[in-house]
């Protein structure tokens, strides 16, 4: 019985130093991909920090995939949007609730810049986060190259 005891502790310890290891399940967060590699990836406390993404016309034939947890489920009635420098939307993209990928083309964003102004912000917002998230900053260059 003891030895019953002894090897249930030793299992129930282990499992608690492995968990213990492991990134929370389930948790809010979301991945920005270009061309299916990946630019931005944020979970759990990480989410709020701001990140650069950097794009320019080489990469106008590009496509930028967006995927955003809540909890392990995708959101319902999901919008991602582009503001400008004033906090005004200037395009969005709305996306049904079947399917965890939302598409949008880079040439979208890059024709979005109208101003001096080359900083532009990507926000993700649905039913599950109706005050929406800025994601990243999205700095609209002349570099070769789209980078993080």
């Amino acid at each position: 019985m003891k030895s019953i005891i002894s090897k249930t502790m030793i299992l129930v310890a282990l499992a608690a130093t492995v968990l213990s290891f492991s990134t929370g399940f389930g948790g809010e967060g979301f991945e920005l991909f270009l061309n299916n590699k990946v630019m931005i990836q944020q979970f759990g406390k990480q989410i709020d920090a701001v990140s650069n993404l950097r794009l320019d016309q080489s990469s106008s034939n590009d496509q930028l995939s967006l995927k955003y947890y809540h909890c392990g489920r995708t959101g319902r009635n999901r919008i991602v949007s582009i503001r400008d420098g004033q906090n005004k939307t200037v395009k969005e993209w709305h996306f049904n609730d079947a399917g965890t990928v939302m598409n949008f083309n880079v040439k979208d964003i890059l024709s979005l810049k109208k101003t001096n102004n080359n900083t532009l912000q990507l926000y993700y917002s649905s039913t599950e986060l109706p005050n929406g998230r800025l994601l990243t900053n999205i700095i609209v260059g002349n570099n070769s190259v789209a980078k993080k």
